[in-house]
């Protein structure tokens, strides 16, 4: 089996005819039949069924053609990534905190250093980042929990806080003016909680556990998987919500939402820098890591 191969029955598939995959391929219709023929000897089934009249997908054949799909992009994938090396181009994949509050002034910082050296940069959750480096798409990520994963090396990079936000009004800033702890009436209020997969998300729900409270005692009225969305919501009055403090300075230095403190121990948190152990790092990629541990986070 090799990539032609896979390359005229994908495209047998995708026009409906051998004729056709022919002349998009730039072939005789003879090579395609016979790519087509030794596939179908190779792997023992048949994947076309052919007439005079009609062409027919056999379901092995439409299995067959979702695997090669996935090969053939992988192929491209490779090539494109040997091809642009000398562009020095590094692909992070970053989780919401980083992604959206942290990696904007770093990567002007290292640019201004580096003007030869280019990232591309994909955002998930932390568990999207861990899945994609698992496949091999970014050179590093960031993300928002630890990853204990023997394949990678997980190292923390920065710190962070959760914290429980508010709108901003006379029945919150009389909470700001009680000195006891109040942490147990707010989480009374309508909630917003982030989506599965977030290490902001854990961090709530590690924060909720150890203080004896259940997800069913909670109003929660709506899950969100932006940041900037739930700080939109809470400080519009729809609800309150635990989040990052570094994803809440700005509308907290606006005054447009109020911040109440979780205890120490539950709000803390390191933000992390993941990459795989035995994964063979460009030096220009090296330099990035190197200008990471000397940056002041």
């Amino acid at each position: 089996m090799d990539f032609k191969q896979l390359q005229s029955f994908v495209t047998v598939v995708q026009e409906e005819s051998f004729t056709q995959a022919a002349g998009r391929l730039f072939v005789s219709q003879s090579t395609v039949s016979t790519h087509i023929h030794q596939l179908e000897s190779e792997l023992n089934t048949k994947l076309i069924l052919r007439t005079t009249k009609s062409l027919q997908i056999t379901p092995k054949g439409r299995e067959l053609y979702e695997y090669a799909l996935n090969i053939l992009e992988l192929k491209e994938r490779m090539i494109q990534a040997c091809s642009i090396e000398s562009r020095r181009i590094i692909h992070l994949g970053a989780s919401t905190i980083p992604s959206a509050y942290i990696l904007p002034q770093l990567l002007a910082d290292f640019g201004r250093l580096h003007q030869d050296i280019y990232f591309i940069i994909h955002q998930s959750d932390s568990q999207g980042i861990i899945n994609g480096l698992k496949d091999g798409l970014f050179n590093l990520g960031f993300i928002g929990m630890s990853c204990e994963d023997s394949d990678f090396c997980c190292q923390p990079f920065c710190k962070d806080r959760m914290v429980v936000i508010t709108p901003v009004n006379e029945h919150f800033l009389q909470y700001k003016q009680r000195k006891e702890n109040v942490l147990p009436e707010l989480l009374r209020e309508p909630l917003i909680l982030r989506e599965k997969g977030s290490g902001s998300k854990k961090m709530a729900d590690n924060f909720l556990a150890n203080s004896g409270i259940a997800e069913s005692e909670l109003q929660i009225i709506a899950r969100v998987n932006d940041q900037e969305t739930i700080k939109n919501l809470v400080a519009g009055g729809m609800g309150i919500s635990i989040i990052s403090e570094k994803a809440a300075h700005n509308f907290l230095q606006e005054k447009r939402l109020l911040a109440f403190e979780l205890p120490q121990a539950f709000s803390e948190r390191s933000l992390y820098l993941i990459y795989r152990k035995n994964y063979l790092l460009p030096s220009y990629v090296k330099e990035f890591l190197a200008f990471i541990g000397h940056s002041n986070l």
